[in-house]
């Protein structure tokens, strides 16, 4: 169809153009951060940069470990999605350390990475994929708002996986509904796609969350905040 797009059965997919315009995209969207952090520490007024340089490289660092860990995947569901290595603590941790401005930011990112770790598989219209990829991935970073709460992780990554499930749900009883199995009680038709959804989010979630309720990990994952916060 074009250079960056492929057109097939009435889905448009990324071409092999299309995946590298796009990560040069978000290369570029990371080095503008980064220049533009370092020309306000510079300025004149003493203002403060809104991304500071351990914030940078923290921020790249759990970025990378939820890429990559998001490729383990334990149980994989039949029509997307998929119960990964803990790849959503990752991000949620973002947030947790230096609040909703950075953790937001990040997770937006993230939403570029995981739209080409998928091709940009299936895009049906602009809303379909900011629901699939850019607001549910993005709605990772809510767990900037709790913290500084107690037990602020554990608050801020629940509330961040069930709001991405609650756009992978619209997204599907909005583009997917034709993938409802036949033996699925019509009368339960809007009920699937929150079933479908909240399955792998929740079973990965139920997952994250015993682990890092163990006492070792508990310690280690506060440790970690203390040395990502320190001036």
């Amino acid at each position: 169809m074009s250079l960056f797009l492929n057109k097939e059965d009435g889905y448009f997919s990324l071409t092999t153009a299309g995946e590298v315009a796009v990560i040069i995209l978000i290369a570029v969207l990371v080095i503008l951060t980064a220049v533009i952090s370092t020309r306000v520490k510079e300025n004149k007024d003493q203002k403060k940069s809104p991304f500071s340089t351990k914030q940078l490289v923290f921020s790249a660092v759990a970025l990378a470990l939820g890429f990559v860990t998001s490729y383990i995947k334990i149980v994989n569901m039949p029509w997307g999605g998929s119960i990964t290595l803990c790849s959503m603590l990752f991000v949620t941790m973002i947030g947790y350390w230096y609040g909703p401005k950075v953790g937001l930011t990040a997770a937006f990112a993230f939403s570029l990475l995981q739209f080409v770790q998928d091709g940009g598989s299936y895009i049906l219209s602009p809303l379909q994929a900011c629901l699939d990829y850019i607001f549910a991935f993005a709605a990772l970073g809510l767990s900037g708002f709790f913290n500084k709460q107690k037990n602020g992780l554990l608050k801020g990554y629940l509330v961040a996986i069930l709001v991405r499930g609650l756009c992978h749900s619209i997204g599907g009883y909005l583009y997917w509904m034709d993938y409802m199995p036949d033996n699925f009680p019509k009368s339960l038709t809007a009920i699937y796609p929150i079933a479908y959804n909240y399955a792998y989010i929740l079973g990965e979630g139920l997952i994250t969350v015993i682990i890092i309720m163990l006492p070792p990990v508990k310690k280690a994952i506060e440790k970690v905040k203390e040395m990502a916060v320190q001036a």
